[in-house]
């Protein structure tokens, strides 16, 4: 016979593994078809006998809440399950993350996990001029995509690092210098100047027509050391939910379709899609809050009226 201190550790190192459903199934195993004891089966196991006796009762509103799970996650693939549940909120209806979750895996739903990046080891540099009002610290990059014939196509992202509000993503076959400076005046027009606006070390950046052009709207340059992605990591996180949300899952057949579906999408992230950081809401209404409002305390009822 096993001693207790050896039963104990295999029951800590089974909690870790399975979860109450796989020990109920464990135990109804050796009670139906080994002709043991529930007591002997449930010690065995490592759970106690009113869990397995214990039948959910589940509520009258489960199966509906299933069908709308399953809706918004079929409408939105690469969301997980806490965004699923701030839309649900979104909507109205109480609910528990728990409950969402719970339902969540029993439907299969989980995102397939990434894999892990090979985690690179060197000196890290602190984020500089950290964003702290609207307007303080915009930032922008360059992403690149194909059309289904190959065509090429530039994207260039502008992010409100306060706000988080997509200012712009504009789509263009080719940019240069010239361009980014076409699509910085517009910004400035209707959007204002930024106290400082920061990027990487890219040739369109740091072109001297674009350093004296932001000089003379009093905009300072901020740019991050070579190699240092995570200098900006606002526009490289948002780089990322561009790509994985939109550009890898859809086909564009020309440039055109490519502009509508993206700016939809930009639209969408600004004024739907919870964001984390704002406590589960969109980055839009953020941008156009009143000072005086504190985040934590505005609820998703004040945006949506």
């Amino acid at each position: 016979r096993p001693s207790d201190g050896y039963r104990h550790a295999q029951g800590d190192q089974l909690k870790k593994v399975v979860g109450p459903p796989a020990k109920k199934a464990a135990v109804r195993h050796l009670v139906e078809n080994q002709e043991m004891s529930e007591r002997r089966a449930c010690e065995l196991v490592a759970v106690s006998r009113s869990t397995v006796r214990y039948e959910a009762k589940p509520k009258e509103d489960e199966g509906e809440l299933q069908e709308e799970i399953r809706g918004l996650a079929s409408e939105n693939p690469r969301y997980g399950c806490r965004r699923i549940a701030a839309l649900l909120k979104r909507s109205g209806r109480q609910v528990n993350e728990k409950r969402v979750h719970r339902i969540w895996k029993e439907e299969g739903l989980a995102l397939k996990k990434k894999r892990p990046k090979r985690r690179r080891y060197g000196p890290k540099g602190e984020v500089v001029q950290k964003a702290e009002r609207k307007n303080h610290v915009w930032t922008y990059d360059f992403m690149e995509d194909r059309t289904e014939r190959g065509g090429r196509l530039r994207i260039l992202n502008v992010l409100d690092e306060y706000t988080r509000e997509s200012l712009m993503i504009w789509v263009r076959p080719w940019m240069g210098s010239r361009e980014v400076l076409k699509a910085l005046e517009w910004l400035f027009l209707t959007r204002g100047a930024p106290e400082h606006i920061r990027s990487d070390n890219g040739s369109e950046f740091i072109a001297a027509q674009v350093q004296e052009w932001l000089k003379e709207k009093g905009s300072g340059t901020i740019y991050i050391e070579p190699g240092s992605p995570w200098e900006n990591g606002y526009i490289e996180s948002f780089n990322g939910k561009l790509r994985d949300e939109l550009l890898n899952r859809e086909i564009f057949d020309t440039m055109h379709e490519a502009r509508v579906l993206i700016e939809n999408w930009r639209w969408e992230y600004n004024t739907e899609r919870p964001h984390s950081s704002l406590n589960y809401r969109p980055p839009a209404p953020e941008a156009i809050k009143p000072r005086w409002v504190k985040t934590p305390e505005v609820s998703h009822k004040s945006w949506l009226n």
